[in-house]
């Protein structure tokens, strides 16, 4: 498994719980030297113009701090569908996450809709005719349904349960219904733990989805998989999180 990390997405680049000191710090401390890191380039104004109107991109760059590390998070998501086109299992741990972010417009702690901009890029190179974006932030992942409304290549999913089990049930029941995907993309948030916002999942609750997430990618897209860190803002159980989720989904 490899994790896509750049040492900027520790910069503090605003004041929100995305953005703050000591978050990634903590997912980094918790994956230790178990996994290979790779530092991504940043994406290009080419690559956000897969998604981005170019008045949304030249609006983000009067934020210059923003700007930089923004492309660099969407050159992770890039980075690591690359990889999981090649068959190699990858994670972006990046920031600003993305999937409040909509060709014209943004919000939610999000600039530039990574997971969008990997997909839309690997479905213009003519390689993934139809993407299954799989995305279990609490939140809904509104710039990513935005960003493919009317676009057959791309499906968008986003579950919800009434408790941990139901929850994974609900995208265990999803997947078990697709076929004819080429790679599976995750939108991985994990403020639906029981310590974070949503109080729903335990730390193996991600671990049993991230082995679905491998279990499924191997049935229907010859093992294409990767994912891209969205929410998640209690630092205490945040690492363990996004750890379990790896390690299942490795």
């Amino acid at each position: 498994m490899k994790v896509i990390f750049h040492e900027r997405f520790y910069e503090v680049y605003t004041g929100d719980p995305a953005a703050a000191a000591g978050r990634m710090e903590a997912i980094v401390t918790a994956l230790g030297k178990d996994f290979e890191f790779k530092t991504p380039p940043p994406a290009s104004d080419k690559d956000l113009a897969l998604v981005h109107t170019p008045r949304h991109i030249e609006g983000i760059k009067r934020y210059k701090e923003i700007y930089e590390v923004g492309v660099l998070s969407a050159g992770g998501a890039i980075q690591a569908s690359d990889l999981a086109w090649e068959g190699l299992p990858a994670f972006g741990l990046i920031r600003p996450p993305g999937h409040h972010a909509s060709p014209d417009s943004c919000w939610g702690f999000c600039y530039f809709n990574n997971m969008a901009i990997a997909i839309q890029r690997l479905v213009k190179q003519g390689k993934v005719k139809k993407a299954l974006i799989l995305d279990f932030d609490l939140h809904f992942g509104d710039g990513t349904e935005n960003s493919f409304i009317g676009n057959p290549a791309v499906e968008y999913f986003h579950p919800e349960g009434t408790s941990g089990q139901d929850f994974v049930r609900t995208i265990q029941k999803h997947l078990d219904r697709q076929s004819g995907f080429d790679i599976l993309a995750v939108s991985a948030g994990f403020d639906r733990h029981v310590q974070d916002w949503g109080g729903l999942l335990a730390t193996e609750d991600y671990r049993k989805i991230g082995s679905l997430v491998k279990t499924y990618s191997q049935k229907i897209c010859q093992g294409r998989r990767f994912g891209v860190l969205e929410g998640g803002y209690n630092h205490e159980v945040l690492g363990n999180n996004v750890r379990a989720f790896i390690e299942g989904m490795a």
